[in-house]
């Protein structure tokens, strides 16, 4: 990997990206809540930010837009289903389009269901996917705006990336997410031993995210779901869990 990737937690347990390439000298912010502390993680390390990408419209993912523009001139790059929602963006793409930081490709990818035009954003050849709320660590994301049928033809588009790939996703709701996948499958040591390692982390403290599509496939109840009506069930028996 060529890029430097850090994490800015911000509000209550969102995750707000850089992805450096100190090659051109490019940052791209990815998902701002907040701008004040993303404006603050970039001066500490001397980076530059050219450009914002938004995986989705909500208000936690787009929020510091507008002032990380007026502070850096950067371009704003976003779904195109979402434009209207996201009055901010300059670039608007979709599946299959490609978006890049300095000499690096991202590629776009249509992951619609917790909202109607969510993207993700895979680099291959930095074997990293930043995925907002589509796919968190033992978990996805709720359906507010699609189907379980979009969600699981998510869950094996993202599973089909290569297993090695780093998965950034934007919450910290990976001890939660762990509590219902012991539930939902009691018998998978995986999830067991990885659950040891989560509350261990967070009685300390420390992020549990990324993850890796490895990790995901082996422990995710959503990315192991069978077939989309299982995945529906588990996503109901998710919003209800407690």
């Amino acid at each position: 990997m060529t890029i430097d990737v850090a994490r800015i937690p911000v509000l209550s347990d969102n995750y707000v990206w850089l992805a450096h390439d100190a090659a051109s000298g490019e940052t791209a912010v990815i998902d701002p809540a907040v701008a004040e502390p993303v404006l603050a993680a970039a001066a500490e390390r001397g980076w530059t930010i050219t450009q914002i990408w938004n995986t989705h419209w909500h208000p936690d993912h787009t929020g510091g837009n507008a002032e990380i523009k007026a502070a850096t001139g950067c371009t704003i790059t976003g779904p195109a289903a979402e434009a209207e929602r996201i009055p901010t963006l300059d670039v608007q793409v979709t599946g299959g389009d490609v978006v890049t930081l300095g000499a690096i490709t991202a590629q776009v990818i249509d992951v619609p269901a917790h909202t109607a035009g969510h993207i993700a954003l895979h680099l291959p050849t930095e074997q990293v996917v930043f995925v907002g709320d589509t796919l968190f660590a033992m978990g996805c994301g709720r359906l507010f705006e699609g189907t379980a049928e979009q969600m699981f033809t998510n869950m094996q588009t993202l599973g089909a990336l290569p297993p090695e790939t780093v998965v950034y996703c934007a919450h910290e709701y990976t001890q939660s997410n762990g509590r219902y996948a012991l539930v939902a499958e009691p018998d998978n040591a995986d999830i067991a031993a990885r659950m040891a390692q989560v509350d261990a982390a967070r009685t300390k403290g420390e992020p549990t995210v990324p993850t890796t599509i490895a990790l995901e496939r082996a422990t995710n109840p959503f990315m192991r779901a069978r077939d989309a009506a299982q995945l529906a069930e588990r996503r109901a028996a998710k919003d209800a869990f407690r």
